[in-house]
C-alpha cells in the first residue's frame, strides 16, 4: 500500500491528474488492449491515424512492440519524465496484454509511472493484478450515479461470459464501478474518475454523481464533453458554458481536472 505522501506525489506528477503537470510531464499511451466488455452508446472503435478521439489508434501494438517503443524513448531522452498508460482501444482490464506490458515496464524501468484507464467493470476482480504490475494511478470512466441514468448510456455489459442488457446491465456496471473504486483507494491507488457529459441524459445528475465519487474516495473528477458518435452520433455535444457549469457545481464536492484533451489510445506527448 502506498503512503499518503506517495499518493500526493503521484497526483502532483501525473499529467492527467494535475493541471500544472499536464504540460511538463509527458505521456505515452500504448494501444495493446483491443477487447472491450461493455458497449457505450457514444463509443465506436476505429483504427484511424489522424483524428483526435478517445479509444482510437492507428494500429494495435504487440507487447514486444510496446516495450520497444518505451525503450526507444528512454534511450533517446535519457530521462523518465513521462508516464506510460494503457487506455485502449478496448478496456485495459479486459486484456491480459495490459498486465504483461505494464509489469515488464515496471521491471525494466521502475522509475516510470504506470497507469491505466478502465470502465471499472473488472476493477474489483483485477485489483491484485493491477497492483502486481506496479500500477500506481488509474482512471475509471463513470457516467452515471445509478442504473436509472446508466441504462440510457450503455447497450450491454459482458461479465464472466454472460451478456447483460438494459437496467440489469446498468445495475451490474454501477455496482462494480463503485465497489472497485473503493477497494482501489484502500489498496493505495490514486484514482481519477472520468465522466462524459451528455446533454439530456446525465447532465442533471452531475452533482449526485460527484457525491458518489467523493464517498467512494476518488481523488479527482474529470468531466469531458460528449463527442457525438456511435448510437449517439445525432446527440449534441455540451456547450462550453454547460461544461464549465458542470465542473463548477462538482468542484464544490470533489476536485476537478480541467486540462483533459480526450487523448487517443496511442497518444505520445513528450514536452
Amino acid at each position: 500500500m502506498h503512503s499518503l505522501l506517495e499518493i500526493t506525489d503521484i497526483i502532483e506528477q501525473h499529467p492527467c491528474f494535475n493541471d500544472e503537470a499536464h504540460d511538463r510531464t509527458g505521456r505515452i499511451h500504448l494501444p495493446v488492449a483491443p477487447k472491450c466488455n461493455i458497449q457505450c452508446n457514444f463509443c465506436e472503435h476505429r483504427m484511424c491515424s489522424d483524428i483526435q478521439h478517445p479509444g482510437w489508434a492507428a494500429r494495435l501494438l504487440s507487447v514486444d512492440e510496446a516495450i520497444s517503443m518505451v525503450r526507444s524513448v528512454v534511450n533517446e531522452r535519457q530521462s523518465y519524465d513521462f508516464v506510460v498508460g494503457i487506455a485502449g482501444p478496448g478496456d485495459a482490464l479486459a486484456n491480459e496484454q495490459t498486465f504483461q506490458t505494464l509489469a515488464l515496464i515496471n521491471e525494466l524501468y521502475p522509475r516510470i509511472m504506470g497507469c491505466l484507464c478502465t470502465n471499472g467493470l473488472l476493477l474489483e476482480d483485477k485489483l491484485e493484478a493491477i497492483t502486481g504490475a506496479g500500477v500506481k494511478a488509474i482512471t475509471v470512466t463513470v457516467n452515471a450515479p445509478d442504473s436509472a441514468v446508466a441504462k440510457n448510456i450503455y447497450s450491454w455489459v459482458k461479465y464472466r461470459g454472460t451478456v447483460y442488457r438494459g437496467k440489469e446491465a446498468a445495475e451490474l456496471l454501477i455496482d462494480k464501478q463503485f465497489n472497485g473504486i473503493r477497494k482501489a483507494v484502500v489498496a493505495g491507488l490514486s484514482v481519477k474518475v472520468n465522466t462524459v457529459l451528455i446533454p439530456g441524459i446525465n447532465d442533471r445528475y452531475m452533482k449526485k454523481l460527484a457525491m458518489h465519487i467523493k464517498e467512494a474516495g476518488a481523488d479527482l473528477m474529470n468531466i469531458m464533453p460528449l463527442i457525438p458518435s456511435g448510437k449517439m452520433k445525432d446527440y449534441r455535444n455540451p456547450t462550453c458554458d454547460e461544461l464549465i457549469e458542470a465542473r463548477r457545481t462538482c468542484e464544490e464536492i470533489v476536485p476537478q481536472f480541467h486540462r483533459c484533451e480526450q487523448c487517443r489510445a496511442d497518444v505520445v506527448f513528450l514536452p
